[in-house]
């Protein structure tokens, strides 16, 4: 997965199914350390950051103002 995300799609959640809805974007927080075990911090549906196993999630690079928008919405 590229470093640089800052926005991912779920494409798995098994074992997360309350934390993670499947097909919905979620905004990626930094953390060096989950990444050296393969995981990424995203803010989920309780709305707190937690790690989660990286290849539940694809990175997807959207317009500016999407962005902004879905970085509001989880404020």
């Amino acid at each position: 997965m590229k470093r640089e995300a800052h926005f991912v799609i779920c494409v798995g959640n098994k074992g997360y199914a309350a934390s993670l809805e499947l097909r919905k974007i979620y905004q990626v927080l930094p953390d060096k350390v989950g990444l050296k075990h393969h995981q990424i911090r995203v803010i989920d549906e309780s709305g707190e950051d937690y790690l989660y196993p990286e290849e539940y999630f694809v990175p997807v690079r959207l317009p500016q103002a999407v962005g902004r928008a879905v970085r509001e919405a989880t404020a």
